[in-house]
């Protein structure tokens, strides 16, 4: 029922008169509202392992009803857990005997004594050696006076991560207040210790230090260095060999060569836990008597149940009470909490069964053979929303026989074929790959072949496409592959 208010006009005789008046009108309106709850059911949806994990500890330390169980736990014996609970009920605590191991003052346990011989991982893991306590430890040991090496210590630790020198040596002798070549001299110290490369102002300046640290005697290695190194990023060796008034080969066997240094020297020292990215894959698809069979992974996230202590107390207190409605609200959360987790997981289950059905093919046969999918495919043979489909597989990977895979990989927009069916784009990808992996070096296939090539296996696409796909998987044109 809404309260409505409206204005009436009236004409008589050229004059004009207003009339005021409250109504009562009945309507109905559809209206979308997203409860607490709902919100926090699409939220758990869209976490993936880690932050549904996350998630989890936090909402254990703000509702006391919610209790932990390790997922090794939830298979004991539950002859044994009703035993243990009938028993609870009926025997009281002694509280005497079960504080009698802990003193008055700091409830520590005074009967424990560390045993001498215990050992734990840390005393036995290494830490990594960086590229700064590398040079430092060489530099203890360079004939240099007091003065050169805080000016050493001062150039190492200006390093990048790379291992370049990234401030001018002017600023350093202005820092010093000394003579620019001096600073220079100690530069020249530093760039003799190990990795060869080090302490270089520029790519230029790394290779040829490179090269002297190796021996090496080709003066033209070093003119190519100097003069040609975007000539031999672009592979243009003919105009090398024209320039230096050498064989086309020569000029081959020397860029070979040349590729084998190291550009970055410092980052041999990287941490490796810069580099590496570790996944916890949040389905795991297996092959059981050749039946692909799905798996949510949910043996890392902690069981939820409700805290017996709690559900008794509740049962015993009197209804109109303050603790009874504060531990029915927080019961009612801890329900709603458990069933979302629940939900999720068979949300998860039903659209990656859905997307292992239709995928089949590239299961059984590889890459070539993905189906261009959509997330309204999906949504209607599971019978959920589009909406609903993106949350489920947003940040999420799966585990199967052909590796780990984002599940957002399997939905690839693809292009037409002769025969009518779509053909996923990951798939013309392989084939791409695969045709440059098969050509002749000394005559790569250009964008435009490989479209023509495709186009004969009924696949329409054009060179523009062949050339995004191809820097899509940083394959180089054939310009920059050719060999001589």
């Amino acid at each position: 029922m809404r309260l409505g208010f409206h204005l009436y006009l009236e004409g008589e005789g050229g004059y004009c008169k207003m009339r005021l008046g409250f109504h009562l009108n009945v309507e109905q309106v559809q209206k979308l509202v997203m409860t607490p709850e709902l919100k926090q059911a699409i939220q758990i949806l869209q976490f993936n392992c880690q932050e549904l994990n996350q998630f989890i500890d936090d909402q254990l330390l703000t509702n006391p009803l919610l209790d932990l169980s390790l997922p090794s736990e939830t298979h004991s014996n539950k002859r044994d857990e009703i035993e243990k609970e009938q028993k609870a009920e009926n025997d009281e605590i002694d509280w005497k005997e079960y504080f009698r191991e802990y003193d008055d003052i700091s409830y520590n346990q005074s009967k424990y004594y560390k045993d001498e011989d215990e050992t734990s991982i840390e005393q036995f893991l290494s830490a990594d050696i960086t590229l700064v306590e590398h040079l430092l430890f060489q530099l203890q040991f360079a004939i240099l006076d007091k003065k050169c090496k805080e000016i050493g210590i001062f150039i190492i630790e200006s390093l990048d991560k790379n291992g370049y020198l990234t401030i001018e040596t002017s600023e350093i002798a202005a820092y010093f207040d000394t003579d620019q070549k001096l600073v220079e001299d100690v530069l020249s110290v530093i760039q003799t210790f190990d990795p060869p490369g080090i302490a270089a102002r520029d790519l230029k300046e790394c290779l040829l230090i490179q090269l002297k640290q190796k021996g090496v005697q080709d003066e033209n290695i070093y003119a190519m260095i100097s003069n040609y190194l975007n000539d031999i990023a672009e592979n243009r060796l003919m105009h090398i060999a024209k320039e230096l008034n050498i064989s086309i080969k020569e000029v081959q066997k020397a860029t070979d060569f040349i590729k084998t240094l190291e550009p970055k020297p410092g980052r041999v020292f990287a941490s490796p836990s810069d580099e590496i990215r570790y996944i916890t894959p949040d389905v795991t698809v297996e092959k059981v008597d050749g039946e692909y069979i799905v798996l949510v992974n949910d043996t890392t996230a902690p069981r939820l149940s409700i805290n017996g202590y709690y559900r008794k107390m509740l049962l015993h207190e009197q209804k109109d009470s303050n603790t009874s409605k504060f531990l029915t609200g927080k019961l009612n959360s801890a329900m709603w909490l458990i069933k979302s987790i629940e939900q999720r997981r068979q949300t998860i289950y039903n659209v990656v069964q859905a997307i292992v059905h239709y995928q089949i093919d590239f299961f059984e046969k590889g890459r070539k053979y993905l189906k261009p999918l959509t997330l309204k495919q999906i949504a209607d043979e599971v019978g959920i929303h589009e909406s609903t489909v993106s949350r489920a597989i947003n940040g999420k990977y799966m585990q199967c026989p052909r590796g780990v895979f984002e599940i957002k990989f399997f939905f690839t927009s693809g292009v037409s074929s002769r025969s009518g069916e779509g053909i996923a784009s990951e798939s013309i990808k392989s084939m791409i790959n695969e045709m440059i992996q098969n050509e002749d070096p000394r005559k790569p296939l250009s964008d435009q072949i490989i479209s023509d090539r495709l186009k004969k296996k009924g696949i329409n696409i054009s060179r523009r496409t062949v050339a995004k796909y191809r820097d899509e998987m940083n394959i180089l044109p054939s310009s920059k592959r050719k060999r001589f």
